[in-house]
């Protein structure tokens, strides 16, 4: 869980802002519900490599070194993240690690670095060097640093990274990157459903980023579905919103702390898809102490754009829980194999 600077910010990053976005997470409350990792994404580096050869970041953007910020973000109780490429360059053309994996391994954790997205831009044809050839060099060089460094892969689900994703880094996006509006998150959705048997502890389903708040363009009950959807498949929860721009009602979604504990849950079991009947979708994941967590959703929308509701049904069975199990929870003497209700149009039942 935590911030990354892309959906909001794109190249525009600096010091002053990661600073101000350390300040905000406190303030707000969000590191306190979880959202702990700060990075950066994108253009904080320079364009080619200094004298050394080594990867650094703009002075210009970033006067006091990345040391120092890193230093900073740590001492507000956050961990610190930057981004490079499993390419010649990033895809904003700025520096990239191919080839110097060992190197800027190294400089990363010097800087005091925790977690490492890692793109796959301008990067060589696979039949000279694979994409999970490029992204274990840099598992390899970082794990030789000694410093535990979260590894995010992204090669937006080219390479089919879930396959071989748990034995080379802690997640590995499954889509392309999320977009404005609604029908980006659920693509985003549809990609990652299906995958949850990659997943565990420590290895998951990148979903991308939140797309809630201003920037996402969605009306709050996508916005509450949006979080739900992602916590039940244990994608990593990454505010991609300009934070002093959130409203409340935006702010009480990300914070939903029964929602996040789904998400943050110790059994480390991804939810999927577990029923399906036309615009009705029933998402299951079980957690800790026997229990489950269920997202009903309801894709529906009317020819004139208006929302319409749709009865749905959830299955226990499908949903994990005996139905004997149910008898005894709801006391009847008969056994309990369904709930059934009614959902409106983007609107979801947790």
């Amino acid at each position: 869980m935590g911030y990354n600077t892309w959906n909001a910010f794109k190249f525009g990053i600096n010091e002053t802002l990661i600073r101000q976005t350390a300040d905000k997470m406190v303030s707000l409350g969000l590191r306190q519900a979880g959202y702990t990792y700060l990075s950066l994404d994108d253009g904080w580096s320079l364009g080619q490599r200094n004298g050394s050869q080594a990867i650094d970041s703009d002075p210009t953007l970033f006067p006091s070194g990345m040391k120092a910020l890193a230093g900073y973000v740590h001492a507000s109780g956050l961990r610190f993240g930057v981004y490079s490429d499993a390419g010649t360059a990033t895809c904003g053309l700025h520096t990239g690690s191919l080839g110097y994996e060992k190197a800027d391994a190294a400089q990363f954790a010097a800087w005091g670095v925790d977690l490492l997205k890692y793109d796959n831009c301008l990067s060589p044809p696979a039949d000279v060097m694979s994409t999970s050839q490029r992204y274990e060099a840099m598992r390899d060089a970082l794990n030789a640093t000694g410093r535990p460094i979260a590894f995010c892969m992204c090669d937006w689900g080219s390479s089919s990274a879930w396959i071989y994703g748990s034995k080379v880094g802690n997640s590995w996006r499954t889509t392309q990157d999320i977009a404005l509006g609604w029908d980006s998150v659920m693509a985003n959705l549809d990609g990652t459903i299906g995958l949850s048997r990659y997943a565990g502890p420590g290895a998951w389903n990148d979903a991308d980023m939140l797309e809630i708040g201003p920037q996402g363009k969605l009306s709050g009950a996508e916005a509450s579905a949006h979080m739900a959807l992602w916590a039940i498949l244990k994608s990593p929860l990454i505010i991609g919103a300009d934070l002093s721009a959130l409203d409340n009602d935006t702010l009480a979604i990300l914070k939903a702390s029964e929602v996040i504990a789904v998400n943050q849950d110790g059994l480390g079991v991804a939810g999927d898809l577990v029923w399906k009947q036309g615009p009705a979708e029933v998402y299951a994941a079980p957690l800790s102490g026997g229990a489950r967590a269920v997202v009903l959703l309801n894709r529906h929308f009317m020819s004139d754009n208006r929302a319409g509701t749709h009865n749905m049904t959830a299955f226990w069975k499908a949903i994990g829980i005996p139905p004997a199990e149910m008898t005894q929870a709801t006391g009847h003497a008969a056994a309990v194999i369904s709930w059934t209700g009614c959902v409106a149009a983007l609107d979801l039942r947790p």
